[in-house]
């Protein structure tokens, strides 16, 4: 059968019964397809003539299993790649029979996906595999692990923060993949470097290189984005979400905001509170992971009156609960977006109202540790990033003791 292969396409690909396979050709490059098992599993391939007319021999090439990172988009490069080399008057099929003890950086970012993982969030792991579904197989894939160079992943670099590799935008109605993460540029560019020395780390242990070419290359400094809200903001903060909360009906979303600015919490450590998780006696969170692996969260009297004042449903355990039992809360973007364009924050993200918990507490003086331990930092390090904050009560004290000095000193000669 025939067809553009897209991510419809292939989902509704489906065996006949009592066949073995089905394939879809695609429509657009000829002698790319995907083959259905009756297994279950969806494999793209390519079939190509390797030479001048039709006498010449028909070679096959699977490019990979359908899923991360092999999707029609990632696989249709890798077919168009492929080609482009047959009329170069190369052969892959040849190069890869000739060479099968040798993986490519495709084949290892496999293996890695499937064996080197075991101690990564599930967050981590997402991000891990859209730089390597949208940067790094596109831009190294096809390349040989053992013959990998630091010119390579220097090229890498460079090709990423240019935005090379960056998602098309809409053409067809197909929405372009959201999050900068698609879209390449300098710090995505060093996290992609950072990710291939993780992996070809991972490759060195395994005995499949005897070093790691990613090691020293200087990658582009990251750019924090930090904002704090002033004590103006905050409260024009509260009464956009007071009014939110009224006008739709549901207290979840606007308390969930709340909370993330009363404890300093990530929005994932809010989004899955379960009451169990509370305990209003110690006056704290005791979460069974985060980020930083279990941790305890001490509340202070405006969290404990709020989760006090949160009504619970029945059947569902989670503190900011979704309409079905056991549910999220969905659309907490949407609340966030209404909020902040009613509070005239529009710069704000979520993640902000972490820093501005951090910021209210160095500004009253409170030590760089204890901000730390607040915040549930694993090391001083990521903590230190608030440090230039902690000049302010420092300057006023300063301020305090020059003015009682000035005084002093006018009441009498010098």
């Amino acid at each position: 059968m025939k067809g553009k292969i897209t991510k419809r396409t292939v989902d509704g690909l489906v065996v006949p019964g009592g066949a073995d396979e089905a394939t879809l050709w695609d429509t657009e490059i000829k002698g790319f397809g995907i083959r259905a098992r009756a297994s279950g599993t969806k494999t793209y391939i390519l079939h190509y003539r390797a030479g001048c007319g039709r006498a010449a021999p028909l070679r096959k090439v699977t490019i990979g299993k359908h899923g991360s990172p092999w999707t029609p988009e990632t696989a249709r490069g890798e077919a168009k790649r492929l080609l482009g080399q047959v009329a170069n008057g190369c052969d892959p099929a040849k190069t890869r029979s000739g060479d099968k003890k040798a993986l490519t950086v495709t084949e290892l970012c496999e293996l890695y996906l499937a064996e080197g993982i075991a101690h990564k969030k599930e967050s981590t792991l997402r991000s891990d595999k859209g730089r390597i579904e949208h940067h790094i197989i596109p831009l190294l894939g096809c390349k040989r692990v053992d013959a990998l160079t630091r010119a390579d992943l220097e090229r890498l670099l460079i090709n990423v923060k240019a935005g090379k590799t960056a998602a098309p935008k809409a053409s067809n109605g197909e929405k372009r993949p959201a999050g900068g993460l698609t879209v390449g540029g300098s710090g995505v560019a060093g996290q992609c470097v950072t990710l291939m020395s993780t992996i070809l780390n991972f490759a060195v242990k395994r005995g499949l290189r005897p070093d790691n070419p990613a090691q020293g290359i200087k990658r582009p400094p990251i750019r924090r984005m930090e904002r704090f809200l002033s004590e103006q903001e905050i409260s024009r903060l509260a009464v956009a979400l007071e009014a939110e909360a009224v006008a739709s009906g549901n207290p979840y979303p606007s308390a969930a905001i709340k909370l993330l600015l009363l404890t300093g919490c990530r929005r994932g450590e809010m989004q899955m509170l379960k009451w169990e998780h509370v305990d209003f006696e110690r006056q704290c969170l005791r979460l069974p992971d985060s980020k930083t692996g279990a941790k305890v969260i001490y509340l202070n009297a405006p969290t404990i009156e709020l989760l006090s004042s949160l009504p619970r449903i029945d059947g569902n355990p989670r503190v900011i609960s979704g309409a079905k039992n056991d549910a999220l809360t969905s659309g907490l973007d949407k609340v966030w977006y209404r909020v902040r364009r009613a509070a005239e924050l529009d710069s704000v993200r979520l993640h902000d109202l972490r820093h501005s918990f951090a910021s209210i507490g160095v500004a009253d003086g409170v030590s760089l540790p204890l901000i730390g331990a607040l915040l549930g930092h694993k090391h001083t390090t990521t903590t230190a990033r608030y440090a230039h904050l902690s000049a302010d009560p420092i300057r006023a004290a300063g301020e305090a003791v020059g003015a009682r000095l000035r005084a002093a000193m006018a009441r009498k000669p010098w």
